[in-house]
């Protein structure tokens, strides 16, 4: 009895090592696969970008001359430009002559606005505030600097003599 124990542990795992080996081997093939498929790509990547260096080095010149001017050719190059009435003209200014007038009267109605102008009554306000403290404190930064300055030069004098 044990020796049909042993045989089927070896047996099993047999077959656990062939299932293995059968695994790896497909997952190299797979990665062989993949490789190839990327060399290949990338073979074709380099032979296009080869190519596209190539034409930008020597571009394919075209055979035919290059006309500069169609002087004295009976077909004209553009068609005509459309004509159009004084009428229509004149209302097509009109038109925007008052779109561009309304969005200034908007623009103007707006920047008058009470909530604007106090908002910048506000603003400048604040900037007042701030530009008095800055300058306070660069007067006092100024002063202690010369006081220094000045205590300096008496301890320089008195210790010369």
């Amino acid at each position: 009895m044990t020796d049909w124990i042993v045989l089927a542990t070896a047996g099993l795992l047999a077959l656990v090592a062939l299932g293995l080996a059968a695994a790896l081997l497909r997952a190299r093939s797979a990665s062989a696969r993949s490789l190839a498929e990327a060399r290949a790509e990338t073979a074709a990547l380099h032979e296009r970008l080869d190519r596209l260096e190539r034409e930008r080095r020597d571009p394919v010149r075209d055979e035919r001359p290059v006309v500069i001017t169609r002087l004295g050719e009976d077909e004209p190059t553009a068609p005509p430009v459309p004509m159009i009435e004084g009428r229509l003209f004149a209302d097509l200014v009109l038109r925007e002559s008052v779109v561009q007038a309304a969005s200034l009267a908007h623009g103007v109605r707006r920047a008058l606005a009470p909530e604007t102008r106090n908002r910048v009554r506000f603003e400048m306000r604040r900037e007042l505030k701030r530009a008095r403290k800055q300058r306070k404190s660069d007067l006092r930064e100024a002063k202690r600097l010369w006081a220094d300055h000045q205590r300096a030069s008496l301890d320089g004098e008195g210790s010369a003599a």
